[in-house]
């Protein structure tokens, strides 16, 4: 029997509703473009206002960097789909999407782990906060942020490029995924499974448990402070950091799950966990912080005001 060994991949909006995919396009484009729009203006007002130039905000401004790759990481197989149904998509285009996506996903990670390490201190350690956190220190985690996620992105592309594949190349997102792309390939995908695997709790994982660490650190000082609105206003410097948090790392850990070990998903669960996955992070990101941190919010207001 002759093994095909497919040229291209195809990927998928919504099955079944190919009709419609232009209506679903209206607000699939709003939410890229809030999200563009709303971590471009959280980039702009940092830069431009020297009073935010602290380390909360240049952690919070990496963030906004990360998640407009994201957006422009998917955005153009997307609304390929859903306004032109163009669903082919080279190899190389593929694998090349889903390292941005990857490189970009572990980035976010170290940064909102960085921004735990930024809250610590704040609260935990005030009077040495300004001489740990300088802005070398801060550009060189940010530095480590993306090296680290080169580095474990790197193998994906690799390990993909020496498969053949045979499974069928029908994907079912708008875009490409490792986890997905994988399981398309006829040869032995086992190297691919355990490195992935031990990616993800690795750098996911491990990056939640020392966040969860840190806020445990936080809370048990935070409730040795006598004073209740000290340590109201204390917990309430955290709120947007721990939004984001559950945001982020929710949808990334259950598709995860799901791909690796639910068998028989629905298609349906698997396409909205993808796409809560990508577009929800970017879009809320800039919301949560514009709505619960006051200078940000203010300087907004003084903007669009004049």
């Amino acid at each position: 029997m002759t093994v095909l060994d497919h040229a291209v991949f195809y990927l998928t909006g919504i099955p079944g509703m190919e009709d419609a995919h232009v209506w679903f396009s209206i607000p699939i484009c709003f939410m890229y473009l809030t999200s563009i729009l709303g971590n471009s203006v959280i980039l702009f007002i940092i830069k431009t206002d020297p009073t935010l130039h602290k380390p909360m905000y240049i952690f919070l401004s990496m963030l906004a960097i990360t998640d407009l790759g994201l957006s422009i990481s998917t955005m153009p197989t997307t609304l390929d789909i859903f306004w032109f149904n163009s669903r082919e998509i080279s190899h190389d285009a593929c694998f090349a999407q889903l390292s941005f996506i990857h490189l970009l996903t572990f980035t976010e990670s170290s940064v909102l782990l960085s921004m735990a390490f930024d809250r610590f201190l704040a609260i935990c350690n005030p009077l040495r906060y300004e001489s740990i956190l300088t802005t070398p220190r801060i550009a060189k985690m940010g530095l480590v942020s993306v090296l680290r996620g080169v580095a474990l992105m790197f193998p994906f592309p690799i390990l993909l490029k020496q498969y053949q594949y045979c499974q069928g190349n029908t994907l079912s997102h708008s875009y490409c995924l490792h986890q997905e792309v994988m399981t398309m390939a006829c040869s032995d995908i086992r190297v691919n499974i355990i490195y992935g695997f031990f990616v993800t709790l690795t750098s996911l994982g491990v990056d939640l448990l020392l966040i969860l660490l840190s806020y445990v650190m936080i809370f048990k000082t935070v409730f040795s402070i006598a004073s209740h609105k000290k340590r109201l206003k204390a917990l309430n410097t955290c709120v947007s950091h721990v939004c984001v948090v559950l945001i982020f790392y929710t949808p990334e850990i259950s598709l995860s799950v799901i791909y690796r070990f639910v068998k028989n998903s629905s298609p349906l669960v698997q396409i909205v966990m993808g796409n809560v996955y990508l577009l929800v992070p970017p879009l809320m990101n800039p919301i949560v912080y514009t709505v619960k941190t006051k200078p940000i919010r203010a300087r907004i207001i003084r903007v669009f005001i004049k």
